[in-house]
């Protein structure tokens, strides 16, 4: 089962329909991890399991949500709320209470992605404005039997296959 995550795009709307067109025959499940500053009823962020971010001003967003996916627990948040910018602490300290066994978020705009623990921290960058980096990222997590496959796509080239990299799980 294939997960499409994205991250803070800022009012982005034409892109976000751009991704369900191109990715939704292979992905089940769109998620977005705030700051998207769209409206719950807007077309483009309607597919998506979102979370309200810092610049989203729609109190409808939950700020957080945990969704079984296939076999496993998503915690999905934006990530202010954690001081994520500092370091994943107070975010790891929130996913173990919760059993995840994938935390996604952005806030940063910062692509990275990390196992700790037998969770797995994934922030799929910024498709409007990212940093370290010129490539306007998103990922796609495949949750295999044993394993999350992450592929990462920038939105104007496709997918960067040298950062495809294989989780195995505990």
């Amino acid at each position: 089962m294939k997960v499409l995550i994205v991250s803070d795009s800022h009012g982005m709307t034409a892109e976000l329909e751009k991704l369900k067109e191109i990715h939704g025959h292979e992905v089940r499940y769109f998620i977005h991890c705030g700051d998207s500053e769209l409206s719950p009823d807007h077309p483009a962020i309607s597919e998506f399991v979102t979370v309200r971010g810092n610049c989203d001003f729609y109190n409808e967003y939950p700020e957080d949500i945990t969704k079984e996916i296939g076999n496993r627990k998503f915690f999905i948040t934006h990530g202010h709320r954690y001081s994520v910018k500092s370091d994943l602490m107070k975010l790891s300290y929130r996913a173990k209470e919760l059993e995840a066994d994938i935390a996604c978020f952005g806030h940063s705009h910062y692509l990275g992605a990390e196992m700790v623990n037998g969770t797995l921290y994934l922030n799929p960058g910024s498709i409007r404005l990212p940093r370290g980096r010129r490539e306007r990222t998103y990922v796609i997590v495949e949750i295999l039997e044993n394993a999350f496959e992450l592929n990462v796509y920038d939105l104007d080239n496709g997918e960067i296959t040298e950062l495809r990299q294989v989780f195995p799980l505990s």
